[in-house]
């Protein structure tokens, strides 16, 4: 599978799915399933390779802002979330995590307190690969190194959240206290 392929599964999940991030990953899994088992061992690949690219501090700080908090666990569901949207909006918030200020559902989020986190889209090619297969996925012998976060910042820290992403920043203030 390659790097295409991988983003126009999940384009065709997408447009069977509607807006549900988790009603997109049950469809990505309904699709890959459809697929032989060596491509859904590529479609892991490609997904681990998404994730290292995405696990970025600014992202992380993103996710913080926007969720009201990221664990560890939750800034790995929240770039989940990120893949439902497809590769224009997910490398787009790789390459610029403020440009997240400009999609609709975020901008509501910051009056809703919606958060975003979609841990099922993980689990799609372990799922399409046991419909599939009807075994589990085997171990990835040549894993994707996940990069070094040394550029941590207190995503508490609002002057440091409003320099790092101001538009994010602007949306999620909190309110002035009384």
């Amino acid at each position: 599978m390659r790097t295409d392929d991988f983003w126009q599964l999940i384009d065709r999940a997408r447009a069977g799915a509607g807006a549900s991030a988790d009603a997109v990953a049950a469809r990505a899994v309904a699709l890959l399933a459809e697929r032989a088992p060596e491509e859904i061992v590529g479609y892991t690949h490609h997904q681990r390779r998404v994730l290292a690219a995405s696990y970025k501090v600014d992202l992380w700080g993103a996710a913080y802002l926007i969720n009201g908090g990221a664990s560890d666990d939750g800034f790995e569901y929240f770039r989940g979330w990120l893949m439902t949207l497809g590769r224009a909006v997910f490398a787009r918030a790789v390459a610029d995590p403020d440009s997240l200020a400009e999609l609709p559902q975020v901008r509501a989020a910051a009056l809703s307190g919606a958060e975003f986190e979609c841990e099922d889209m993980l689990a799609v090619p372990w799922e399409a690969y046991r419909k599939a297969a009807a075994a589990d996925l085997p171990a990835d012998r040549d894993p994707v190194p996940v990069p070094d976060l040394n550029d941590f910042w207190d995503f508490d820290d609002e002057e440091e959240a409003g320099r790092r992403l101001p538009r994010l920043a602007a949306l999620f203030a909190a309110p002035p206290e009384e």
